[in-house]
């Protein structure tokens, strides 16, 4: 197991938020200071420019339906060599490959035994979250999950409800984004313009004040 502060963002669907959070936490750590190696999951190539844009590193693909798992492994420890943190970002649902759970995040975070966060969109449910999160967790050939950020959190209400999800599921709660829809990637499928360099900054705030960043620091 690698000492390297290590995690792999996931969620249970597309849309949930993943690149947002991840985006999210590489320029938080990148701004203080720490050498942030980005992964992602399958052969996508727009989220690696979201990385790179962040890191100042290239973000590497990491895909065991192109590659072997032998592969994967090699690409994973050689580009995060002299890194401080490794962040994955996953593809599609946490268990959705192209064989059932084959080729999945899931398998991902299996082959290089890395830590992963799930991402849980939030906004139109409450305890239902219970059952969702118990799924994910007791599923077979379950991955290591290390706890759960919430995404689109309205009412403090709705966050002293999510915070008893995990306590009664055994799950640690590492974070919980409120509603913000400036934060959605609005031209993501248009094809998007990286000439210019995208303003983070408040969505580097948003992650600071609501996601346990210190914590995720010591998971690996």
């Amino acid at each position: 197991m690698s000492h390297t502060p290590q995690f792999l963002i996931a969620a249970p669907t597309s849309g949930s938020g993943k690149t947002t959070i991840a985006r999210g936490l590489m320029a938080l750590y990148t701004a203080k200071g720490y050498v942030v190696q980005p992964y992602k999951c399958g052969p996508d190539y727009i989220d690696t420019k979201f990385h790179a844009a962040v890191c100042g590193r290239p973000s590497i693909n990491l895909d065991t339906f192109m590659a072997t798992p032998d592969h994967v492994r090699q690409l994973y420890r050689h580009y995060g060599e002299d890194a401080d943190v490794r962040i994955v970002e996953g593809m599609m649902g946490l268990y959705d490959g192209y064989e059932r759970d084959e080729g999945s995040s899931a398998q991902v975070a299996r082959v290089l035994d890395v830590p992963v966060v799930l991402t849980v969109d939030a906004r139109s449910a409450a305890y239902s979250m219970a059952a969702l999160i118990s799924g994910f967790i007791h599923f077979p050939r379950a991955p290591r999950i290390q706890g759960v950020i919430f995404n689109k959190v309205g009412s403090q209400r709705h966050r002293d409800m999510l915070r008893q999800v995990c306590d009664d599921m055994g799950v640690e709660c590492l974070g919980m984004l409120p509603k913000d829809d400036t934060l959605t990637n609005q031209s993501r499928y248009l094809g998007l313009d990286f000439s210019q360099p995208a303003t983070v900054a408040p969505l580097t705030s948003l992650i600071q004040e609501n996601v346990r960043w210190e914590r995720l620091l010591q998971l690996s």
